[in-house]
This record gives structure tokens, C-alpha cells and sequence, in this order.
């Protein structure tokens, strides 16, 4: 019968001041663990731990690792499983938008918008939504601006980033622009359009396997120089359980400290695009979930980008 080894939670919520104790307990059951099945080896490697855990393992001469790059690189390369899992996490994700889209009437706040996604995504079995980036009109400009009691008034751009996480624990990442209300939009509001939905279509097709992260990013297509200020703070990213390894940002950004490495075959990141001029009055932010294969790419998100701002 396997041994039944009780956890010790040594969190100050539960803890309080038994909290240093309850390190002391915690750390010898580890010492006793890493002496039986650790053949010898004192190594061993941990996503996150406080320092009180590293410093208690050291008095038994146990080295604690970062885990982390462990843990990320494992989940580079998705399996056919997680591949479909996270089809499903983009469907049940899409039609949570497609609901959202629906509710977004002249008057309905920010935040009345953005539950919307919210009760969408936990009716269908999904978890979680990490951010709340929904804004409205002079708000998308600049992003990263989270959503607020605002009413969204007839003719605003409303810009958004879905962030969460879905049925079967996959992640749906993506992000859409939207006119509220019935009219046409603006000259500008689609100059604004064009210059993301071209840096998306654009990008997108350099993602192919063997292209250096450092080669993928000089030959991206970058926002004008009156909007390049607001960038945003990358070009591509990793997307799996959550936003993953790697992270690219624009060529201008690149230093000596940022990783290269290469997409490959079964690897999914999303390409990312905001455009608002510096000082300007609205923005536009899109955002595409990508798979790669060994053939080039497959876009794994589907949902339409408003067809009166193309």
C-alpha cells in the first residue's frame, strides 16, 4: 500500500504566527522524500516557492531549481489532445463573443458589456478571465485601459482581449474591435482598422516553423510612426494553459536579454495588433490565436472582424 503523506499547507491565511513551524514540518517531509527517491541527488525544481521553503530545504543541503523553464518548455509543443481541447476553449469562447456582440446596444456600460463574456464563458464550463481590457470610444486609446461604469454611446469603437481561460482549462486569447450602434463608421475609424487588420494578415503568414523569433520580428509588419508610441508591448506570444514562453516583441524592442529561439511544428501564439495615433482620439486592437504545422500555420480562431470598419 502506498505511503498516505498528509499535505502541510504552511500559508499565513491558515497559518498565522505557526506559520515558521509548519515551514519546518513542510521541508522535512520534502527532505525526507528527495532522500528516498532522489537516489542520491539534492536537486530538485520548483515553478514557485517563498523564500522561507528555499531557506528551510537548505539546511537539509537540498539546491532548489527554477521549475518554470522546466514547466514552460514542457508546454511548448501541444499534443493532438491539447490541440483539440483548445479548439473547443475557441469555440465555446467565439460564441461567448457572438453574445457579447448581440448585447452591445447604445447605453449599456463597460462593464454591463464585459459580463456578457463573463457569464458566457461560465455557462459553457469555462474557468476564468485573467484581465478585464474592455473600453469604449476615447478610452481604447491608449490600451490597456480596464473597463469601467462608462456607457458606450452610438458610434464608439468598443476594442476588447477575451484573456480566458475555457472549457477543458485551455486558454482563448483574441481580441476584436466593434462599432456600437447601426450607422457608418468614420474615415478615421477605419484607417485606424485597416492599419491593424493589414499588420495581422501580414504577420500571420510569416508564421511558419524554422523562421528565428529574431527573423519573424524584423520582417513584421509594424504600426506607422504617429502610432508606433502606443504599440503594443509585443508582436507575438506563446498561448496553452494560460499566455505562455515565448514572448516576441517589435524589432525596435529587441535587446541582448530577449530569448530567440524558433516556431515549431504543434507551437500556438497569437499575433497581436493595436493602432492608435499618439494623442489620438480612438484605437483598434486585434488579437489571432495561431497553431503551427509543419506545413506553415492554421488559424485557429474564426470569429469575423467587423465587416463595416474593413
Amino acid at each position: 500500500m502506498d505511503e498516505v503523506r498528509p499535505a502541510v499547507s504552511w500559508m499565513y491565511l491558515y497559518g498565522g504566527e505557526l506559520t515558521e513551524m509548519k515551514v519546518r514540518r513542510w521541508s522535512a517531509g520534502i527532505a525526507d522524500l528527495v532522500h528516498q527517491h532522489g537516489g542520491g541527488n539534492k536537486r530538485i525544481a520548483v515553478d514557485h516557492l517563498n523564500p522561507e521553503g528555499v531557506e528551510a530545504l537548505a539546511t537539509y543541503g537540498i539546491v532548489v531549481g527554477n521549475g518554470e523553464a522546466v514547466i514552460e518548455n514542457a508546454r511548448l509543443i501541444k499534443s493532438p489532445d491539447e490541440i483539440l481541447a483548445m479548439r473547443r476553449a475557441i469555440v465555446s469562447c467565439e460564441a461567448a463573443m457572438a453574445e457579447m456582440e448581440a448585447a452591445l446596444k447604445p447605453g449599456i456600460s463597460e462593464n454591463e458589456l464585459w459580463a456578457e463574456l463573463h457569464r458566457a464563458n461560465i455557462a459553457r464550463g469555462g474557468e476564468w478571465i485573467e484581465t478585464r481590457l474592455l473600453s469604449s470610444g476615447p478610452r481604447t486609446n491608449p490600451w490597456f485601459q480596464e473597463c469601467s461604469s462608462r456607457k458606450i454611446e452610438v458610434g464608439e469603437l468598443v476594442a476588447f482581449d477575451t484573456d480566458l481561460i475555457g472549457p477543458y482549462g485551455f486558454c482563448a486569447d483574441l481580441s476584436r474591435t466593434w462599432l456600437c450602434g447601426n450607422g457608418e463608421p468614420s474615415d478615421e475609424q477605419r484607417d485606424l482598422f485597416r492599419i491593424a487588420a493589414d499588420q495581422i494578415a501580414h504577420n500571420t503568414e510569416l508564421m511558419k516553423p524554422g523562421t528565428g523569433f529574431r527573423e519573424l520580428v524584423e520582417r513584421s509588419k509594424v504600426p506607422p510612426p504617429d502610432c508606433f508610441p502606443t504599440r503594443y508591448g509585443v508582436l507575438y506570444h506563446g498561448v496553452g494553459l494560460a499566455d505562455e514562453y515565448p514572448t516576441l516583441p517589435h524589432a525596435a524592442d529587441w535587446t541582448e536579454d530577449t530569448p530567440d529561439g524558433a516556431p515549431q511544428p504543434g507551437m500556438v501564439l497569437c499575433v497581436e495588433s493595436y493602432i492608435g495615433r499618439l494623442g489620438g482620439h480612438e484605437g483598434v486592437k486585434i488579437e489571432e490565436q495561431i497553431l503551427i504545422t509543419e506545413a506553415g500555420y492554421q488559424q485557429l480562431s474564426t470569429y469575423p472582424l467587423d465587416s463595416r470598419l474593413r
